[in-house]
């Protein structure tokens, strides 16, 4: 009997021995468990964080108003469920469970975002280099309006400068009352002005008016009863006379019949047609 109770109490020890070892053992494994969930909530609880980062700095890359109000109302979702995620006990499986089904789900909606958002800004980019091919080339046409416009207007001046129109072979000459030349001022009853208007085949043919100027000594016009217009103003003039010109030389002659006490000294021509001094010339007296 001492030998049975012996060895009952020796089974007894072992299995109690045996119980505190297989006890503690699952408490090591239970403190295990729980510690990996904890480290998969904070890994969860960053990964919302930074889901919620993100949506942050895609709404500073859009302007586009519906995608705006998609990414706040996603990124208002996120904090939510960031903030049950830290409510939640790391032990609680299964609210752990769906909450990682919530992020599974957020990460695709996230990625749909960045590719759309991608998408976008190379739209933009596109549209923004096709904005400045066009802008350029506004630019270029623009300087090609001006350059043609430059040259026509350099044209138009050569051209007008070509077809102005030049008096040659000037003469003036003082006659007395028998029509022969004057030697002595007191005998100047008329002046004779001749000219040629020389050839140029890029002037208009047609009709044309010659102003004739005679300045006495003093700069004053001997006066022929009337003005034309010269450089936004109007002289007077002491002879005109209208001739037709045809592009050929043409030959003129004008007279002016002295009807004033003249002065010795220098009397000068002054030559006018299509608003233009086209030449001029000047004849001497002495006392």
């Amino acid at each position: 009997m001492i030998v049975v109770a012996v060895l009952t109490l020796v089974l007894l020890l072992g299995a109690l021995v045996y119980l505190v070892f297989s006890l503690k053992a699952s408490n090591e494994q239970n403190q295990q468990m729980l510690e990996l969930a904890e480290m998969d909530k904070l890994e969860m609880q960053n990964e919302y964080e930074s889901f919620a980062r993100q949506y942050n700095e895609m709404k500073t890359q859009v302007n586009n108003d519906s995608l705006m109000a998609q990414l706040e109302q996603e990124q208002q979702r996120t904090q939510e469920l960031l903030e049950e995620l830290q409510r939640t006990k790391a032990a609680d499986a299964a609210e752990i469970t769906r909450l990682k089904k919530e992020l599974a789900s957020m990460r695709q909606v996230l990625k749909s975002f960045v590719a759309e958002i991608d998408s976008l800004n190379r739209l933009n980019e596109r549209l923004e280099s096709e904005n400045e091919d066009l802008r350029q080339q506004r630019q270029q046409q623009q300087q090609r309006i001006t350059t043609l416009s430059e040259e026509k207007e350099s044209l138009s001046d050569k051209v007008a400068i070509a077809s102005q129109l030049d008096a040659t072979g000037i003469y003036v000459k003082a006659l007395n009352k028998r029509g022969k030349e004057a030697k002595k001022v007191a005998d100047v009853k008329k002046f004779q002005i001749g000219f040629a208007i020389s050839r140029n085949v890029t002037a208009a043919a047609g009709n044309r008016t010659v102003y004739v100027r005679i300045l006495k000594p003093t700069a004053e016009v001997l006066d022929g009863g009337g003005t034309f217009a010269f450089e936004n103003r109007t002289l007077p003039y002491s002879i005109r006379k209208d001739i037709e010109y045809n592009g050929e030389e043409t030959p003129v002659t004008v007279y002016w019949d002295v009807n004033e006490m003249l002065v010795a000294g220098q009397y000068r021509v002054q030559i006018f047609a299509d608003g233009k001094n086209i030449g001029g010339g000047s004849i001497s007296f002495e006392k």
